[in-house]
C-alpha cells in the first residue's frame, strides 16, 4: 500500500472541524492521516490537536518546512487564501482551500498559476455540489429533462449580528467581503455551474443594517449566454435569523428548487414525467444539518484525495472555483459604477 497522504489543517477556526472529522473518517478508507494543525493562537491548535491526535503548530512556515506533510488544507480568512495558498504550492504541497479562492481576479490567478508551475493540485472547497440533492440537479440539466433552461435563482436571506463583523476580518475588504463574497458563494457558484456561462450582470448593493466596510446587501441580474435569466439575493439582514438558502431553476419541462440549512433539501421538483414521484421522493429527504456548513465536506476532501493519487484535476479545481469570484468581481463592478458589466471582467 502507498504511504498515507498526509494533510495540515491551518487556521482552527470554526470550519477547521469539517475537515478534521473528514479526514479522520476516511482515514482507513483512503489511507489519509490528519498530521498537524496550524493556528496564531496556540490555544486553538492545541485543542484541535488534541482531539484529532494530530501535532500542533503555531508557524504556518514550519508546517510548510515539514517534509512529511503533503497537502495543506486552508481554513484562515479569505483573504489569505492566495498568499498562502501559493506558499504552500511553492514549498511543494498540495493546497485544498476554502471558498472563495480569492477576492479578486488577479490573486485567484496567482494562485492558479503558482500550483501549476509547481506542479501540485490546486482544490476549493464548495462541499455543496457534493450534495445529493445538487448531484441529483446536476444529472436532471445534463440530462435535458427540463428542456431549455429559461429562468433562475440564487437566494441568500441570513442574519449575522452586529458582533459578527467585531473581529478583525469579516467584513472588511481586504480579508472577506460582504454577503456576496462570503455567504452567497456557495449560492452563486452553483447557479452558474448549472445555468452556464454568463454574459452580463447588472446590481446593486448597499450596507444597511451594520456597521462594516463591504456590503450586507446584494441583489444583481444576471443573463447568461444562452439568452437565460436569473437573479441572485444575497444578504446578512435578515433579522432574527437565517430564513433561506436556495437554488432554483425553471425550464420549458420543469421547475425545480433545492433549498434547506445547505443546499440539501429539495423544495420542489415538478418534472414532465416525474411530477407523479415528486410526493415520495421529498418524503425521503434528509433532515437538515445542524449549521450551514452541511455534511460534504467528507466526500469533498475524498475527491482531493482521490484527484492527487490519480494526477488529475479535481472537479472544484482552480479555473472552476474562479468562475464564481469573476462573477462576484463583476457585480461589485456593476454596483459601483451603476452599469451593467459583461464577462470576462478584466483582473
Amino acid at each position: 500500500m502507498d504511504k498515507p497522504l498526509r494533510f495540515a489543517i491551518v487556521g482552527c477556526g470554526r470550519i477547521a472541524p469539517r475537515h478534521a472529522q473528514s479526514l479522520q473518517d476516511l482515514q482507513t478508507s483512503h489511507n489519509v492521516q490528519l498530521a498537524a494543525v496550524c493556528d496564531i493562537i496556540p490555544t486553538r491548535a492545541e485543542h484541535l490537536a488534541k482531539t484529532y491526535e494530530a501535532k500542533p503548530y503555531t508557524d504556518y512556515q514550519a508546517v510548510l518546512g515539514n517534509p512529511d506533510i503533503d497537502v495543506v488544507s486552508l481554513c484562515v480568512p479569505s483573504g489569505l487564501h492566495a498568499p498562502m495558498g501559493q506558499e504552500a504550492a511553492c514549498a511543494g504541497k498540495h493546497v485544498l482551500t476554502e471558498k472563495p479562492m480569492a477576492l479578486n481576479l488577479r490573486d485567484a490567478d496567482a494562485l492558479i498559476e503558482t500550483c501549476t508551475s509547481s506542479g501540485v493540485t490546486l482544490g476549493v472547497v464548495l462541499q455543496n455540489r457534493f450534495n445529493p440533492p445538487m448531484r441529483d440537479l446536476r444529472a436532471l440539466v445534463d440530462s435535458g429533462r427540463l428542456g431549455q433552461l429559461l429562468l433562475g435563482s440564487a437566494t441568500v436571506r441570513w442574519y449575522r449580528p452586529q458582533d459578527y463583523y467585531e473581529d478583525d476580518w469579516h467584513g472588511t475588504w481586504a480579508m472577506d467581503g460582504g454577503a456576496l463574497m462570503n455567504q452567497s458563494i456557495h449560492h452563486i457558484d452553483a447557479l452558474q455551474w448549472l445555468m452556464g456561462d454568463v454574459e452580463s450582470v447588472f446590481a446593486y448593493t448597499g450596507t444597511l443594517a451594520h456597521k462594516m466596510e463591504a456590503e450586507d446587501v446584494g441583489v444583481a441580474v444576471v443573463r447568461f449566454k444562452s439568452g437565460a435569466l436569473a437573479t441572485i439575493e444575497g444578504s446578512t439582514v435578515t433579522y432574527p435569523e437565517n430564513l433561506e438558502g436556495s437554488v432554483a431553476l425553471f425550464g420549458e419541462k420543469g421547475s425545480v428548487k433545492v433549498g434547506g440549512t445547505a443546499l440539501n433539501r429539495k423544495i420542489f421538483w415538478k418534472v414532465e414525467g416525474l411530477i407523479e414521484q415528486e410526493r415520495d421522493m421529498l418524503a425521503r429527504e434528509a433532515i437538515d444539518p445542524p449549521t450551514v456548513y452541511g455534511y460534504s465536506h467528507r466526500e469533498q476532501i475524498a475527491e482531493m484525495i482521490a484527484a492527487i493519487r490519480e494526477k488529475r484535476l479535481p472537479s472544484t479545481n482552480g479555473r472552476e472555483a474562479r468562475r464564481s469570484v469573476e462573477l462576484v468581481t463583476a457585480i461589485y463592478e456593476s454596483a459601483r459604477t451603476r452599469q451593467e458589466v459583461f464577462l470576462p471582467v478584466e483582473r
